[in-house]
């Protein structure tokens, strides 16, 4: 059926404008709204008659860029691409233009399915093209007028060939036409190309594609239609991640409206208690909460924008291509899996967060202190900051090393999700530290708020070993967490004595050497007042530490063996 013949029908009949509702889209072309003549199929797999794709506006790459782009990169790509009209993506034309388009065998069949239900539309006889078609073959996939087919029952070959009446055709969901070869017009396409990747006819075989790998499309159907089926397969997740994400975005932006609503009635209610002055504040303090419901807002807006066009895109992509697998024939699959492939690939490649772009952070601090204003202390201020537990981080060594018995500590410090440190305290932090091995050896630490964003952690643990630390804010793991901490037995004791030097301890012994490293002249190969090495106050033999209440930190480098150290200690 022609374009003008369709709009005929429809403009000298009201009944059948009154029914053009009842028509089903996918026999339609969404740009002029009657049935599609001549239905390609664009990149993006949204399908168009093909004179409505040519009447849309065309760019040339090389009018717009061949100023900054090379020129052997512009010879290399599609001279034209348009705006898809649904879903405003930018697609390429393939050289031969309009007609080098994947043909939708698919909505020719919806068409004709959709010019039986119309009693007003007449079919013409597919072999004399003068007479109505009455019936129609099913072995040769042809409409026939009464004459022609009678004469398709006389004939030998197609004696036995069954007919219908197109009457009886209304209830079918699927009617199949024969692809003809756009080569050879006489020659209808049954066979596929595996060198060429395209399906051909018999005289294609014999003409372009003799020592090509060709068979017949039933027999290569299974392997490329399982290929499609996967790819769509590895699609079909993202429609569900989309989805919720679009979810999330919704209940996190009702959620900001609720936030935003409860914290300025807060900001009322704190607010009528003051004259003049408070009555000013409160005014500053709606107005930046709008800002910052606007803020979030557009942000939110932004983002579900962004998702509900990919998840389009997406829907687009897996409809088009499960209808294809569903409805289509083998030919039909075989003549489309090249657009849809690509297409399928393209959605693969799109990255978008799932997660919505920001959070519900609003609160109001009645308690903090704002400004002076005409005398006045002024109280309240909004807060947006949030802690993120993932920027949170550690200092000091506490959370590696400790030793038996004995206090150790670290800092943990909060920050934002810009990695800057929180200005305030409040915040839940829970440490907990567990032996690796000795499950039920838990050490109890102590949490100190500091109320500038850190939180002081103190614990002694009392068995020595490996243990797992978690660092835990509001509910989540810090960077890094959990740690591993080991914990090291208890205080190595001293094997020397804590003497003024090594010439009174050992006696005047010459051999006899300290662990400060020190001599003195006349081959006293020990410490003495006031001789070098003596550090000037009473220290241990054994390592030269200064405090007597302290652990042997070992022999210093470059003193006495272990056994002079020994022979002091003795003494």
């Amino acid at each position: 059926m022609s374009r003008d013949e369709n709009k005929r029908l429809y403009a000298s009949d009201p009944h059948s404008q009154a029914s053009w509702s009842g028509i089903h889209s996918r026999a339609k072309c969404s740009v002029c709204r009657h049935f599609y003549c001549d239905p390609k199929i664009l990149p993006c797999l949204h399908t168009f008659c093909a004179e409505c794709i040519q009447q849309l506006e065309q760019f040339s790459i090389q009018g717009n860029t061949a100023e900054t782009i090379p020129e052997e990169y512009i010879r290399d790509q599609p001279s034209v691409i348009l705006l898809c009209p649904v879903c405003d993506s930018e697609v390429d034309l393939p050289p031969a233009g309009v007609q080098g388009l994947t043909t939708d065998h698919l909505a020719v069949s919806e068409v004709f399915l959709e010019s039986l239900l119309n009693k007003d539309c007449e079919l013409v006889c597919d072999l004399c093209s003068e007479g109505a078609a009455e019936k129609r073959c099913d072995v040769c996939c042809v409409n026939l007028c009464e004459f022609c087919c009678q004469a398709h029952r006389r004939q030998k070959k197609t004696a036995s060939h069954t007919t219908m009446r197109l009457q009886d055709l209304n209830g079918s969901s699927k009617i199949v036409k024969p692809i003809m070869c756009l080569l050879h017009p006489a020659e209808e396409v049954r066979l596929f190309c595996e060198t060429c990747d395209q399906p051909v006819c018999r005289d294609c075989i014999v003409t372009g594609h003799r020592d090509h790998a060709c068979d017949y499309a039933a027999n290569v159907i299974h392997k490329h239609g399982d290929s499609v089926r996967e790819l769509l397969k590895n699609v079909q997740p993202h429609v569900g991640v989309l989805e919720r994400a679009l979810s999330d975005i919704e209940s996190v932006q009702q959620s900001v409206e609720v936030r935003a609503d409860a914290v300025a009635e807060e900001v009322r209610v704190f607010a009528e208690g003051y004259v003049k002055v408070i009555e000013k504040h409160r005014d500053g303090l709606l107005n930046q909460l709008e800002e910052l419901r606007l803020q979030k807002r557009n942000q939110l807006h932004l983002q579900r924008v962004q998702l509900e066009q990919i998840l389009a895109d997406m829907k687009t992509g897996v409809d088009f291509t499960e209808r294809l697998l569903t409805s289509g024939s083998d030919l039909e699959i075989l003549m489309t899996k090249g657009v849809a492939v690509s297409r399928l690939k393209r959605l693969l490649e799109v990255g978008y967060n799932p997660h919505p772009a920001v959070d519900d952070g609003l609160r109001f601090l009645p308690q903090e202190r704002a400004a002076q204003s005409g005398g006045f202390e002024v109280f309240g201020v909004i807060h947006t900051r949030a802690v993120e537990p993932a920027k949170c981080s550690i200092n000091g060594e506490g959370f590696q090393v400790g030793r038996q018995g004995h206090p150790s500590e670290f800092t943990v410090i909060c920050k934002d999700s810009a990695g800057e440190q929180m200005a305030k305290g409040g915040e839940t932090v829970r440490i907990s530290i567990v032996h690796k091995e000795k499950k039920d050896c838990v050490t109890k630490p102590a949490v100190q708020d500091n109320n500038d964003g850190t939180y002081r952690v103190s614990y002694t643990p009392q068995e020595a070993g490996t243990y797992t630390v978690w660092v835990c804010v509001t509910g989540q793991h810090i960077q890094g967490s959990p740690f591993v901490l080991v914990v090291r037995s208890k205080v190595r004791k001293h094997r020397g004595v804590f003497h003024c030097c090594t010439f009174c301890s050992s006696g005047g012994q010459k051999e006899a050497r300290c662990g400060c490293g020190g001599t003195m002249p006349g081959g006293y190969q020990g410490c003495g007042h006031g001789h070098k090495g003596h550090p000037g106050k009473p220290h241990w033999s054994c390592c030269g530490n200064l405090t007597e209440v302290s652990e042997c930190a070992g022999a210093t480098t470059g003193t006495n063996s272990s056994r002079s150290l020994f022979r002091t200690v003795a003494l």
